[in-house]
């Protein structure tokens, strides 16, 4: 016992001898708000070593610490919690700054010189998503996992919204409207979408009721504001798909605000996942900047910029699909000879001048420009071989094909071009009248299209040679579009309820059509804390024609067809928590739309094929939930979950049929992790999930939509480890993140079209041409 008793001493003594032999440094900080005040009362938490301390009146804290790797959490109750590696290899002093935390998860609030609340929005932090994993990395892929939104598409930036298609969504960047390509046939040549990350400060999402303000679409609203940096920085993004340079910065006096940014897509190496083999060359390309310039105390212009050059190659070789069960395989084989070049060249520019003219009234006119010059040359001759497949796994023949059942040839030929030029003015305004806001302004759009459509299809089977399509037009057409709205926000003394009524006013002179839209927005916040709103939402909303809505299945145009129009409804409840010490929002809403006059279409890839008629009506119904929070401290994630039912009626005799963006089930969720201590290893997942579209055999309204799609099943994930570096020279990094990307990590064959193939015996097959397989995506991104 003595031996052990004088061991252990000795043990002791050496442990203690041997941590006052290690190098002690002295870290002293400063912690300061956002406008560099102290900081007082804020806890310190340091590990490993487990010292806990707390800053003074004046925000000063310090600590001796050993030399090394050291994590620091700062709490405080009205700032949000901030962590911090340090090494310590000397004395150091460092500031702090820590930002203000906001008043739970609002997704609805007053901000800046803003009086405008409005009631039916989303709003979204562009930095929690700034690294969310995706095949293409646009931004457009994170509202896939909100409540009522869904997209089955990695290779586009096209969204669904409530059984609404890709042409029924608004989009502004900095109040101006924004347009995306018309002609483009599938999502894997649509290049980049306009919204550049890099840029981005600020995004608000509605999916429906939305004020007056904003129009004239059927599905939803996508309000986008780009940064005004007030310090100069940059940033390198580079990965196996591309990459981007960013650089913003302010003038000495802060008068001039100023960003750019060049963004480079190639998705050779994501494309050789297709089950088509070949030569893939697309080459996407854009250039984008926001220059904001301050004429005075009271007036500030704005100008954004952007060219986008997308250019896509290929030259199709071979097709191999396995397709069936166990009891009944099947595999097509297609040869390929022919190529596609396709070429979409975009360029808009904007103006935005904002006068405050006193405390109460603000005004802002924007004029803006596009012009879009797209063109198709497109000859592909597949030749195509369908057979049983052999499942017997004892057969010296197992998986061969065994009994023909098809020979074919397919001819697809096209050569379309489209040019389109828009020119728009709009002027808005703000007046707080007492403390209610008034909202008034108008709008002019100017469209001139020159389209020529050259197509036609083949098939040659068994001798007997079937022309499917032939679409030979010309069209030339220039129409303006007027419109008006004014709206009151009202609210009580306390602000617990909250009425935005208004009505909005549009004509077209292509139709002669004049619509009229009154909408409503009440909101009523209740309970301890207020951290229950109940929300309602009633309106008309209307959307004109745009060229593409005009040409129909044969590729004519028809003069006669008029806005389709539609009631919306809404019923939410929005539920503050706090949960583990955290704040968590809970979102529900119901939703019932009622639509006439519509215009309906069928969807093929990302081709948007319209009847040209307005004969149908249709409606859709269903409930969104949403979760969002801090399900681990410091992150930001949401889980979203929808139900949908869109039906719509031809009156062919058929009754009501499911829309083509049916999808009755979704779920999205997107979700952020760190390694506990060491929030600078982090892992990002993004989860899709969505119940099958309907489709039917082209060309057979008898049977449309008659049939269910597989499920869309999506799972992207990354996993990155950051540095950041106390450099005294610009030309340095001051971070550097690197991260690695699992893209389709389970490896889904997700079908997003089907090919319809007869065999000898007439029998018709559904062939899916499915998505990109699982692939690996490394990423670097340097900030200076």
């Amino acid at each position: 016992m003595r031996y052990l008793l004088a061991t252990l001493l000795l043990l002791s003594f050496l442990s203690n001898h041997s941590s006052y032999a290690q190098s002690s440094y002295q870290l002293n900080v400063h912690l300061i708000d956002s406008v560099g005040d102290p900081i007082s009362d804020a806890q310190v938490i340091i590990m490993p070593d487990s010292i806990l301390k707390v800053s003074d009146s004046d925000g000063f804290w310090s600590a001796d610490l050993i030399a090394g790797r050291h994590f620091l959490s700062i709490f405080h109750l009205q700032f949000q919690q901030r962590q911090e590696i340090m090494e310590m290899n000397g004395d150091k002093d460092l500031t702090i700054r820590m930002d203000y935390k906001t008043s739970y998860l609002k997704d609805v609030r007053v901000t800046g010189q803003t009086y405008r609340d409005d009631l039916t929005t989303i709003r979204i932090d562009p930095r929690a998503i700034y690294n969310l994993p995706s095949a293409t990395g646009d931004f457009t892929k994170v509202l896939s996992t909100l409540p009522g939104v869904s997209s089955n598409n990695e290779f586009s930036s096209t969204y669904s919204v409530r059984g609404g298609n890709y042409d029924e969504n608004l989009v502004y960047v900095n109040g101006i409207k924004i347009y995306r390509p018309q002609i483009i046939s599938a999502g894997r040549q649509e290049g980049l979408s306009f919204i550049n990350m890099d840029l981005v400060s600020k995004v608000e999402f509605s999916a429906g009721g939305w004020e007056s303000a904003y129009g004239d679409k059927l599905s939803s609203v996508l309000r986008v504001n780009y940064k005004e940096p007030e310090k100069n920085e940059a940033s390198i993004n580079l990965s196996l798909l591309g990459g981007s340079v960013y650089f913003g910065g302010v003038s000495k006096n802060g008068g001039l605000n100023y960003t750019f940014s060049a963004r480079h897509k190639n998705t050779k190496y994501l494309l050789g996942t297709l089950e088509t083999q070949g030569e893939y060359l697309p080459r996407f390309t854009d250039v984008q900047s926001f220059i904001t310039k301050r004429l005075g105390e009271k007036t500030k212009l704005g100008l954004l910029i952007s060219t986008a050059i997308n250019n896509y190659e290929t030259i199709p070789e071979r097709q191999t699909t396995d397709f069936g069960n166990l009891q009944a395989s099947y595999r097509l084989n297609i040869a390929f000879d022919g190529r596609e070049k396709l070429d979409y060249i975009t360029t808009q520019a904007g103006l935005i001048l904002t006068h405050q003219f006193s405390e109460r009234l603000r005004s802002t006119l924007s004029l803006s420009g596009v012009r879009s010059f797209e063109k198709e040359n497109y000859e592909v001759e597949a030749g195509y071989l369908l057979c049983d497949v052999n499942t017997n796994f004892g057969s010296n023949r197992f998986n061969e094909c065994v009994n023909t059942l098809g020979v074919g040839t397919n001819y697809n030929y096209g050569r379309n071009q489209l040019k389109a030029t828009i020119v728009s003015a709009e002027q808005k305004n703000e007046l707080k009248v007492g403390e209610q806001l008034l909202q008034f302004g108008m709008s002019w759009d100017h469209e001139m299209i020159d389209d020529r459509l050259d197509e036609y299809e083949f098939i040659d089977s068994a001798d007997y040679v079937t022309i499917t399509e032939v679409l030979d037009s010309k069209a030339s057409i220039s129409s303006d579009k007027v419109a008006g709205y004014v709206q009151l926000l009202i609210h009580s003394q306390d602000k617990s309820h909250r009425l935005n009524v208004g009505v909005r006013a549009n004509h077209w002179t292509y139709s002669g059509q004049t619509l009229v839209s009154p909408r409503a927005q009440y909101a009523y916040e209740f309970g301890h804390e207020r951290r229950n709103t109940v929300r309602a939402s009633a309106g008309i909303y209307s959307q004109h024609p745009f060229y593409r809505e005009l040409r129909n299945r044969q590729g004519q145009i028809n003069e006669n067809v008029k806005a389709q129009e539609s009631v919306h409804t809404l019923l939410g409840w929005d539920r503050h928590m706090f949960i583990w010490g955290r704040p968590f929002l809970l979102s529900t809403e119901g939703f019932y739309k009622y639509m006439w006059n519509i215009n309906p279409y069928d969807i093929e890839n990302v081709k948007i094929r319209y009847f040209a008629t307005n004969q149908a009506k249709a409606y859709a119904y269903g409930f969104d939930f949403r979760m969002h929070g801090e399900f681990i401290e410091g992150t930001e994630s949401w889980f979203s979950f929808g139900y949908l039912k869109t039906e719509e009626n031809l009156f062919n005799g058929n009754g009501y049929r499911r829309r083509p963006m049916d999808q009755r089930l979704h779920l999205g969720i997107f979700f952020q992790d760190h390694i506990p201590n060491d929030p600078s290893v982090k892992v990002d997942l993004s989860l899709q999930f969505g119940s099958g579209l309907p489709f039917g055999p082209s060309g057979d309204d008898d049977n449309r939509n008659v049939f269910d799609g597989d499920h869309y099943t999506r799972v992207d994930i990354g996993f990155s480890k950051s540095f950041e570096f106390q450099q005294k020279k610009a030309w340095l990094p001051k971070s550097l993140w690197l991260g690695a990307e699992v893209l389709n990590l389970l490896g889904t064959d997700n079908a997003l079209t089907y090919t319809w193939i007869k065999d000898v015996s007439n029998n018709t097959f559904a062939v899916p041409n499915a998505l990109s397989a699982r692939f690996l995506n490394v990423r670097l991104i340097a900030k200076f």
